[in-house]
């Protein structure tokens, strides 16, 4: 295991409770130190000098090599963990250190601001030798001393520590690998709570150095608000007689299509040219969907091409739609722009009038015989339909016989009689 790369931490609400998963056990080829991070060895090498049993010391080796400790919870003075020993039950393990006072955390942080680069070791999750060699710069020491811990563990063993609290010792040094900060939370303070106060002692560092800004001249406000001549404006630019070329995109690894690209910067060209001209933009109103529309129904129409395909998914996929639901709209679009797609997606029922009289109109045309249904005409075969817009056009459908899957066709028409013939075409 390398620094940074240690069991998950789940941190609690407040900062000061964090709950690491267990750690799995090492490789039986496994060799060396225990923690790879210097600090981390650092904590081992103080636990084994202050224990009084080497024997049980390489058993608790043993068990956290062996992944016998489970989850590992650290609050502000105490570590605890249930560790796997010889019988079913686990034993609960515990050590406890002692907490840092106000006046030690005044003096650790104090140095640490006043050092830049000792804040930028720490958020990068590495811990500075000279905060925790012997007592460093500080006076504070880090690394537990005689009289700093106090084990405490449910088996019958009174040793000092026991092979329980010894593996969840060793499993501790895996857990300071990865994060240094689980070091200051065993001594009182979580890491949220460390960097906004070393944040704020850096400032106030920073600006005891900083030299003192020469004081800004001051201007009386009667003559600060004195009205001034400004120069008029200069002419707009002219604008254009036509949208410019959009810029050619180059086609990278994993970027987007660039003939695609090319498409959406043209219509955006030619959208900000008519709103030059005009002062007004016609597209400002549609959705998402209907703009998807419009952009897919505006590329060639004979044969769906490579680039076409490609925009065709992407839009569809922009949009939570299927190519095949895109591509039914742009042959409404087609029919009737915006009112088209209105057609198609949304039955509505018309009042009297109009769509009333259009059945007696087919018939005395010598048409088939239409079933209403809202606002939809269909034929008794299920292959020809007419749908009545809101514009008071018809609107002209075709579907395969039994398939009730119905496709766009021909020109709108104020006329049912005419729609109904150029479908029948």
């Amino acid at each position: 295991m390398s620094p940074g790369a240690g069991p998950a931490a789940r941190p609690g609400p407040d900062d000061l409770r964090r709950s690491f998963e267990a750690v799995p056990a090492r490789a039986p080829e496994a060799d060396g130190p225990f923690a790879d991070s210097w600090w981390g060895r650092a904590w081992v090498d103080a636990l084994e000098s202050l224990s009084m049993d080497e024997g049980r010391l390489e058993r608790g080796r043993t068990y956290a090599d062996g992944g016998h400790v489970a989850g590992i919870t650290v609050t502000p003075g105490r570590v605890i963990a249930y560790v796997h020993g010889s019988r079913p039950r686990p034993y609960r393990a515990e050590l406890r250190l002692r907490t840092f006072s106000a006046s030690d955390w005044d003096t650790f942080l104090d140095a640490v601001a006043a050092r830049p680069g000792h804040l930028s070791s720490l958020l990068d999750k590495e811990m500075p030798h000279s905060l925790v060699d012997t007592a460093g710069e500080t006076g504070i020491r880090l690394l537990p001393t005689a009289g700093d811990l106090d084990p405490d563990c449910s088996c019958p063993d009174r040793g000092w520590p026991c092979k329980h609290v010894a593996a969840l010792c060793y499993q501790t040094a895996r857990l300071l690998d990865s994060d240094p900060f689980v070091l200051l939370l065993m001594r009182g303070r979580g890491e949220r709570e460390l960097l906004d106060e070393l944040g704020r002692r850096n400032a106030e560092h920073s600006a005891r150095e900083r030299p003192e800004a020469p004081a800004m001249p001051s201007v009386p406000a009667t003559e600060a608000l004195t009205d001034r001549f400004l120069p008029p404006l200069p002419a707009p630019l002219p604008v254009p007689p036509y949208a410019g070329e959009p810029p050619t995109y180059p086609e990278l690894p994993g970027a987007r299509d660039p003939l695609g690209l090319d498409h959406l910067a043209a219509d955006a060209a030619i959208r900000a040219h008519t709103l030059l001209t005009t002062g007004d933009d016609p597209l400002a109103g549609l959705s998402t969907w209907q703009d998807a529309v419009r952009i897919a129904a505006s590329r060639p129409t004979a044969g769906l091409t490579a680039t076409t395909r490609a925009l065709y998914r992407e839009l569809a996929f922009a949009t939570g739609r299927s190519t095949t639901d895109l591509a039914r709209a742009v042959a409404a679009w087609r029919q009737g722009g915006a009112q088209g797609l209105e057609v198609l997606e949304h039955p509505w029922d018309p009042p009297a009038g109009p769509f009333d009289r259009a059945r007696p109109a087919l018939a005395a045309a010598d048409l088939p015989r239409f079933q209403p249904w809202r606002n939809h005409l269909t034929d008794a075969r299920g292959t020809l339909q007419l749908r009545f817009g809101r514009d008071s056009r018809w609107y002209g459908y075709e579907s395969d016989p039994g398939e009730d899957d119905w496709w766009p066709r021909g020109a709108p028409d104020p006329d049912p009689v005419t729609a109904l013939t150029a479908l029948r075409r």
